[in-house]
Parts: structure tokens; C-alpha cells; sequence
């Protein structure tokens, strides 16, 4: 038997998190030591990685620490065979999410824990929301949307009732980006009011959608262009 020599001390000391659901919840459920410890691979792992989306590639798990620690779990297997055995268990018992990523033509697979952002990660990843990485990452997942309430809440203010209806009638009439860019452009201009928001809608709807027509919207009142469902909505 191998004797550990023990933790150091001070700053050589580096530190891992755990959800104190591993402890009270997960690790009594986990009876494969090969699946014990690539679950605690994983989350050492992700815990190494920055940014605020974080994934694991299936080659991260080729590496000869997990791989040795496999071969002491069962020494009458082929290391990698246990590995294979291990995220298969890991998956299967939800415990890690898994989605497979085709860019340019390359096939591979990601690893996320399952928590409120690994969860967030993975959906993204399967709705194809993401762009090709930089800095050695295959791919960087995109932020996050909100959705038209949360953005009309940022961008001019307070929900009521009567306000939904006109954005879910919105949503129902332009495209969602063009929603999103005039939200937008109601903050940078300064003219956080539905009114004005509606204005460049209607006018994008009418006569195309182009930057020049963006930027016109911000020179001229957009009160005359408000007719119809718009004409007596309460301004914020």
C-alpha cells in the first residue's frame, strides 16, 4: 500500500469546492469507486477552468493522474475501458451532462456537472448557441438571452399586465432580434419609452430595416409615427 505524505501548508495549499449535496446526498448513492472518482476528477477539473461557462472536453479525462487512479480502482481492467465505464455510469446517473458538438466538420463530446449552469451550458450547446472558441477552447458558449420581459424591465422600466400583452403582441409581429435592437437603442438614445420603442419597429416594419433608418429614429420625434394598438399605451 502507497502511504500519502500529506497536505502541505500555507500558500502551496490550493483548494477545491464541493456542494455539500456530494457529501449528504450523492456520495451515498455512488457504489463504483472507477465512477467515485471521476465524478471528483470532474469537478476538480472544472474548478481549474475560468470564465463563467465551463465544460470538460472527453480528452481531458485522457490523462495519466485519472488514469492511474482507474488502474487502482480495478487493476484486472484496461484503464481506459474503466474510464469509458466510469463517465458512462456518471451520465447515466445524471450526476454529469453530456452533449455531443459538430464544428467545421469535428465531432466531439462535452462534460459539464449537472448544476444550474452546467444545465444552462448543455441546453445552449443542444440549441447550437455557441461560436468557435479561442485560447485553445473548441468552442465559448454564448450568454445567455433574456427573455423580452427581462429586457423591456432593463431597458425602460417596471412590469404591469397591460404592458405583457403588448410585448407578447410584439413578439407575435417582429422578429425578436428587432425587439432586442430597439430596446436597445431606446437606452442609447435615451428615450426609454414604448412609444419610441414601437416607433422604430413600425418604421423598420414599413420601410426596411437598415442602419440609416436606425439612426433617423434618433433625430426625429417618434410620437408621430404611433398609430393603431400603440396609439394609447401608457409611456414609461
Amino acid at each position: 500500500m502507497k502511504k500519502f505524505t500529506g497536505f502541505p501548508e500555507g500558500s502551496k495549499l490550493s483548494t477545491t469546492a464541493f456542494p455539500a449535496t456530494f457529501f449528504t446526498e450523492l456520495m451515498p448513492m455512488i457504489d463504483d469507486l472507477a465512477e467515485f472518482k471521476v465524478i471528483v476528477y470532474s469537478l476538480w477539473a472544472l474548478n481549474q477552468k475560468e470564465g463563467e461557462f465551463r465544460y470538460l472536453l472527453r480528452e481531458e479525462y485522457d490523462n495519466e493522474i485519472l488514469l492511474e487512479g482507474l488502474r487502482a480502482a480495478k487493476p484486472t481492467a484496461a484503464a481506459e475501458t474503466t474510464l469509458e465505464h466510469a463517465l458512462a455510469r456518471a451520465v447515466a446517473r445524471n450526476v454529469l451532462l453530456c452533449a455531443p458538438v459538430t464544428l467545421e466538420d469535428n465531432e466531439f463530446e462535452i462534460f459539464c456537472v449537472n448544476s444550474h449552469k452546467g444545465r444552462r451550458n448543455i441546453s445552449q450547446v443542444q440549441a447550437g448557441q455557441f461560436i468557435k472558441g479561442f485560447d485553445g477552447r473548441p468552442i465559448e458558449i454564448l450568454p445567455e438571452r433574456p427573455n423580452i420581459f427581462t429586457l423591456y424591465e432593463q431597458c425602460i422600466g417596471s412590469l404591469t399586465a397591460h404592458i405583457k400583452d403588448i410585448l407578447i403582441e410584439a413578439q407575435e409581429t417582429y422578429h425578436r432580434e428587432w425587439i432586442e435592437e430597439a430596446l436597445n437603442l431606446a437606452v442609447v438614445n435615451n428615450k426609454r419609452k414604448w412609444s419610441y420603442v414601437a416607433a422604430i419597429l413600425k418604421r423598420w416594419e414599413t420601410e426596411g430595416k437598415n442602419d440609416d433608418f436606425s439612426r433617423g429614429l434618433a433625430k426625429e420625434d417618434s410620437k408621430r409615427y404611433i398609430t393603431g394598438k400603440y396609439a394609447d399605451f401608457i409611456e414609461h
